[in-house]
């Protein structure tokens, strides 16, 4: 998803209107980018916060289960080659094939909850790492991607995305 420019347009709209129903539910766009930027900040990666939540003055998110570095550091490895390849997953011949379904099977159970401190501004919303297409293939949430990994300047261009009429 982070290589915006290489979908098709039923894909670009379709990332689209996720990413907005997100920040709608997070107070609308401003303070959606506002979350976004906190966690490129935010030193160490907020996915190994052993609390399992990031916290900023807008809002936060909680997860039910800690992620070791480790399996941080898998994962930014992984999501890489899924643009190339499609799938999360590498070839079953590849070495890392394993390490990465291990991956998948430890961080698919986890929820994150987004919620924004004021609930005037939107309701909470909540997503999965993994979106598993079959047995074969699994895909990064779009959401889990843009909330910590994608640029602030790809989110953005996701998020004022036009259809072509």
């Amino acid at each position: 998803m982070c290589d915006f420019n290489t979908l098709d347009d039923a894909q670009k709209l379709h990332y689209h209107q996720i990413l907005l129903n997100a920040a709608a539910n997070f107070g609308g766009k401003n303070f959606f980018l506002q979350l976004l930027e906190a966690i490129r900040e935010s030193k160490p990666h907020p996915l190994i916060a052993a609390n399992r939540e990031f916290n900023i003055g807008l809002g936060s998110i909680k997860w039910n289960k800690v992620i070791f570095n480790d399996k941080l550091q898998l994962l930014q490895k992984a999501r890489l080659n899924e643009s190339k390849q499609n799938n999360l997953l590498p070839s079953k011949d590849d070495k890392s094939y394993k390490k990465v379904l291990n991956l998948v099977r430890t961080l698919k159970p986890i929820v994150f909850t987004v919620r924004p401190n004021v609930k005037e501004n939107g309701s909470s919303f909540i997503f999965q790492p993994f979106d598993i297409i079959d047995e074969e293939t699994t895909k990064l949430n779009p959401l889990f991607d843009a909330l910590f990994f994608c640029s602030i300047e790809t989110v953005k261009k996701i998020l004022n995305y036009e259809p072509k009429a």
